[in-house]
């Protein structure tokens, strides 16, 4: 049983993503997809946390245009999901940001509490309110107002990550590990000291510390393979951290993080097989108790916990 826990549409992620959004689902399905979570990216709230092709022609529409997309988005996923309900379980989420704790906590948990919202993705795309994996320029900028060090800016990304894992506690956090991508070394062990120019492990230290904090209330890691279509040799989170997750016990999921109809399931064999290679035998995803046709209360429908092995998986797949 194939399924995502991650993934956006041009239609609404617009020159982030391509492709509308039931053109995705419809290729989900031909592509043997059981279960699919919609994470659109949520609003966000200042004209400084724009991104570069938001500044025109007129930043101050971008900005305003944030939320009544959003509410869109819902509106069509709710849609969608009735009328595929007999070919795919569509569950509707959101990926959260954190870029400023006063502004987006209170928000996130403001947007989770929509009756269509099944779940959120707990994300940092930022560090000192600066993009980390846009381009190299931005990360360099992100690094110098974190301290001036990747060591620093580790520390920091990993700080803020606490912060808003202690604020939101997400069932799936996504790309645990996202600071690396643009770093000067992607494939850095960070559990060594001989990685970092100070030869401490403080870096280390902080991330063992979030990943206890998850396992302790229960929220799952997602192997995100949108790493490996980015050119990074692992899937999110990388070995000595997936290592360390699997030692806590903690559970997984699986996300392509698709950004379009050509990246739905991209490298999943390879996410699997990294998987396998930890020791991993199912991941994990969440079905709703209640068909969506049949809810018609305002509350939320229940959602259940479901394993699915990764054979399984790589079965159907096979066919």
């Amino acid at each position: 049983m194939a399924f995502t826990m991650h993934s956006h549409s041009g239609q609404f992620c617009p020159g982030h993503a391509k492709d509308q959004l039931e053109d995705i689902i419809k290729h989900a399905i031909k592509m043997g997809y059981k279960t699919m979570g919609l994470t659109e990216h949520m609003p966000r709230t200042e004209l400084s946390d724009l991104y570069p092709e938001e500044l025109t022609p007129d930043p101050n529409a971008s900005l305003a245009a944030l939320m009544p997309r959003h509410e869109a988005y819902l509106a069509e996923a709710w849609r969608l999901q009735i009328k595929y309900a007999d070919r795919i379980h569509i569950l509707i989420g959101f990926e959260g940001e954190w870029i400023r704790k006063a502004s987006y906590g209170p928000l996130v948990k403001q947007l989770a509490a929509h009756p269509h919202v099944d779940y959120f993705i707990g994300s940092l795309h930022h560090t000192s309110g600066v993009p980390i994996d846009l381009d190299r320029a931005t990360y360099h900028d992100a690094r110098d107002r974190s301290g001036g060090t990747e060591e620093w800016l580790y520390e920091k990304y990993y700080d803020e990550q606490y912060e808003m894992l202690c604020t939101l506690r997400p069932k799936i956090v996504g790309h645990f590990d996202l600071v690396r991508l643009l770093s000067s070394d992607p494939g850095r062990d960070i559990s060594k000291k001989e990685s970092w120019t100070v030869g401490r492990k403080v870096v280390w230290e902080k991330a063992q510390r979030n990943l206890r904090f998850v396992r302790g209330y229960g929220g799952w890691l997602e192997c995100n393979t949108s790493a490996l279509r980015k050119g990074l040799a692992e899937p999110y989170p990388a070995r000595p951290i997936a290592e360390a997750w699997v030692k806590l016990g903690g559970r997984w999921t699986m996300s392509d993080d698709s950004h379009g109809v050509e990246q739905v399931a991209t490298n999943y064999e390879r996410g699997l097989q990294y998987l396998e290679s930890l020791g991993v035998r199912e991941v994990w995803t969440l079905e709703r108790a209640l068909h969506p046709e049949l809810n018609t209360t305002p509350e939320k429908a229940p959602l259940k916990e479901k394993s699915v092995s990764i054979a399984e998986i790589m079965y159907a797949a096979a066919y």
